[in-house]
């Protein structure tokens, strides 16, 4: 069975990797295979935003780049960028609680991940791409749209859970829970080469 896998990359990162440094350079070709077990890994759509540096860590672009460059060399892997979006909020502070005391801030959302993820997974079954489909996502955003593909076009579509503190809120033909011992043994090696040269770990990841 061929098996296409769609990366919520947000949701794995907040998930898993947030705080795993060792477990951030993640070859996700490696990580979908052992998943998927006996299928026959497809293609792989990663779906993410370029992050800005902040002023608490200015290197943190950098080390994104570095790590897309690090996903362009597997083959079989796409990227999809949405975006991210910073505008003033005011909210509750929440150590003023129970008495209300409202703060102003800077929000940073990211934007259009889990509607890429989502059309890509229903045009690939529209159009015959794979055999089932494996989402990589908590996201109960996705609920819908996995709904879809598995009864109006027949496709079977598993779910991997990145988030070891969260219950599952997807549900789908098979599930899987992903570990930090799938993490471990889906490393890149520590340095690669692609068209541009080198590319190495990035020290904070070791």
């Amino acid at each position: 069975m061929r098996t296409n896998v769609y990366v919520d990359g947000f949701n794995l990162y907040y998930g898993a990797l947030k705080g795993a440094p060792d477990c951030k350079w993640l070859d996700l070709a490696k990580l979908s295979r052992l998943l998927l077990g006996l299928h026959d890994l497809g293609r792989i759509r990663y779906f993410t935003a370029r992050v800005k540096g902040r002023a608490n860590d200015p290197q943190q672009r950098q080390r994104q780049n570095i790590y897309l460059r690090a996903l362009g060399t597997v083959p079989e892997l796409e990227c999809h960028f949405g975006s991210f979006q910073a505008k003033p909020k005011e909210m509750v502070r929440y150590d003023a609680l129970p008495k209300i005391k409202m703060v102003k801030v800077m929000k940073t959302e990211e934007k259009g991940s889990d509607v890429n993820l989502a059309t890509h997974l229903l045009l690939d079954a529209f159009r015959e791409d794979c055999d089932s489909a494996l989402v990589i996502s908590n996201d109960s955003d996705l609920t819908e749209p996995i709904r879809a593909v598995r009864e109006e076009l027949k496709r079977p579509v598993g779910v991997a859970n990145p988030d070891l503190g969260t219950p599952r809120v997807l549900f789908g033909d098979f599930f899987r829970q992903i570990r930090r011992t799938h993490l471990l043994a889906s490393q890149f090696p520590e340095m690669l080469t692609d068209s541009g040269g080198t590319i190495t770990r990035p020290s904070k990841w070791a």
